[in-house]
């Protein structure tokens, strides 16, 4: 019978360091638990474990992103610096949605830049920053639809924001959609008149709403 006598586990070569097992709870995070990463949107810890790299420990958080067919691997010393967080709050969520019923803000200049702070919002991980996206992108029936780039944008940061409300409110994604659409609809009245083209008016930096 193979193994160690007595069912003692071989002893350690004189001066090797005992490589640390990972714990099942690290920096506030644990097993299962639904998180957020920026880049990424909601995911869920399925693992902690331990790889050897270069001679070092080095303990990683394993990340799965369902919906995306994607496993993501975190050093646990690089959470903060790469923004990963808890889920938002009820409180946080609540101003989320309330932001989706504010006046859309819309800056005069260039589409290029405008798509490149959109961009910025979404992935910057804030729940009320990517509201502010879908709020601004929302296009009504009764107004022009949106272009391909901005429906692509619309859509990314609608499906960030539908993805944290479902697990924050126990929801299936339809539902959580049907929330963010009832408050886009309590917003002021979105009627056919656009806004200047931004593209026209690149040197005006000011703030903007769009026209009800």
């Amino acid at each position: 019978m193979s193994g160690t006598p007595g069912g003692a586990a071989p002893a350690a070569r004189p001066g090797a360091t005992p490589k640390p097992r990972p714990s099942s709870q690290k920096l506030g995070f644990k097993l299962s638990e639904h998180i957020v990463y920026p880049a990424h949107g909601v995911g869920q810890i399925v693992g902690i474990e331990v790889q050897e790299v270069a001679g070092f420990s080095l303990e990683l958080f394993v990340v799965s992103f369902v919906k995306d067919k994607m496993i993501l691997k975190v050093p646990t010393s690089k959470v903060a610096s790469v923004g990963m967080r808890k889920l938002s709050e009820s409180d946080t969520v609540e101003k989320a949605l309330t932001t989706l019923s504010g006046r859309a803000r819309i800056k005069r200049t260039m589409w290029s830049r405008r798509a490149q702070e959109y961009e910025a919002k979404i992935n910057s991980g804030d729940l009320v920053t990517i509201a502010e996206v879908v709020r601004d992108l929302y296009r009504s029936d009764t107004q022009p639809e949106q272009s391909y780039s901005e429906r692509q944008l619309y859509e990314a940061a609608l499906d960030r924001m539908s993805r944290e409300i479902s697990v924050v409110r126990k929801l299936i994604d339809s539902e959580s959609l049907k929330v963010i659409e009832s408050y886009l609809a309590k917003g002021p009245r979105r009627g056919a008149k656009s806004e200047p083209d931004a593209g026209d008016a690149a040197g005006d930096e000011g703030d903007v709403e769009r026209a009800a």
